[in-house]
């Protein structure tokens, strides 16, 4: 990770920071950046303290999130880290947004692998009218089937659209600042930070939840982290999933890969300090970043999405039970099956079958 132009001199008791944000107190942005900048050393320590501030908003549960990519590719916007962006020569699949029964596949599948939230997203910039209207009537059917919430991932959305996703049921919609406001521009040249921020405000104003994070591993600065920590503070986001990049042969950043798994536990520290109360998720490339060190990613985390993602693979749902298991830990809030649906004895085959190989990157 590049290091930051920001020398900090500071105390790093952990402990007492977290007591002190327990009790109301908001950490600074130098203190968010000392996270960062801790050496392993004092690493356990920073995961204790951590622990600490999700056992009191979260207690030892574990909430699971199942991602449908109900469009790929075809995509008009320059997203560098994107496998799915018009500068992408990524081999992934290309098709116009899913059918209905498609995606009531998909919703089955997310409540037979014990999440509560379906997170359908398509890619483009933002939702054309048939887009639109596939979503409004697909909601409220899975969620009278399976009891699912609902995060809608549709792009750039305006104030109409997203009073359109809250009438038809939408629960939160999913809109990624991705970095800071200062590096965005590094990373996208086709639309502006500005343009992210004004639909959160715009899903704000329709009465819906936010669910917005970001990607590490960027080429960002440790200051770039911690600002990007701080807008979604600024937002009050509800729920915020933290990537890990996935570097993407075909993509501008398919070379950019540098993150240790300490990078990410850190990260995800920093974060957990910043916005105690959000629900935090370990989303694209935890397996592949964090590695053997998952566990300890849940002991700061309080969410992850089960199974694939985008366009790139999650780790076989079987390891996550047996992880949150392992922790002594429980999944919380999953929806439940109707007495006539059986689970899937061959939920990868039912997954292929939607030609679903599901990003990194949510939004």
């Amino acid at each position: 990770m590049p290091s930051s132009t920001y020398p900090v001199s500071i105390s790093t008791s952990w402990r007492e920071l977290a007591s002190k944000v327990l009790e109301g107190s908001a950490v600074t942005k130098a203190q968010a950046l000392a996270i960062l900048e801790s050496p392993d050393e004092e690493l356990l320590g920073l995961v204790d303290a951590a622990f600490e501030i999700r056992k009191r908003h979260f207690g030892k549960t574990v909430q699971l999130y199942f991602l449908m990519n109900a469009k790929s590719g075809l995509c008009p916007e320059d997203c560098h880290y994107c496998s799915q962006s018009k500068i992408s020569d990524a081999p992934i699949p290309k098709y116009n947004i899913l059918s209905r029964d498609k995606l009531l596949e998909g919703a089955k599948l997310a409540a037979e692998r014990q999440s509560k939230t379906y997170c359908i997203v398509i890619s483009g910039r933002a939702p054309n009218e048939r887009e639109m209207q596939a979503v409004e009537k697909i909601v409220p059917e899975i969620k009278q089937k399976y009891g699912l919430n609902i995060c809608a991932c549709l792009g750039l959305l305006n104030e109409s659209q997203a009073q359109r996703l809250a009438a038809a049921g939408v629960d939160k919609v999913n809109h990624n600042l991705n970095t800071s406001q200062e590096y965005y521009k590094e990373i996208c040249t086709t639309h502006t930070f500005e343009d992210r921020v004004e639909t959160l405000k715009n899903v704000r104003k329709a009465g819906l939840q936010l669910c917005s994070g970001g990607i590490i591993g960027m080429g960002e600065s440790r200051q770039d982290i911690v600002d990007m920590a701080f807008s979604l503070k600024e937002l009050s986001v509800e729920s915020i999933p933290l990537n890990f990049l996935h570097a993407i042969d075909g993509t501008p950043m398919q070379q950019q890969e540098y993150l240790s798994p300490r990078d990410c536990l850190r990260a995800l520290a920093m974060f957990r300090f910043v916005n105690p109360s959000s629900e935090l998720r370990i989303a694209g490339g935890r397996e592949r970043h964090l590695r053997s060190l998952q566990p300890m990613g849940l002991m700061i985390a309080n969410s992850i999405f089960v199974g694939d993602y985008l366009t790139t693979q999650g780790q076989a749902p079987t390891e996550d039970y047996r992880m949150i298991e392992d922790l002594g830990f429980e999944i919380t809030g999953q929806a439940t099956l109707p007495s006539d649906v059986k689970d899937c004895d061959h939920p990868s085959a039912c997954q292929a079958s939607m030609q679903n190989t599901q990003s990194s990157c949510c939004g």
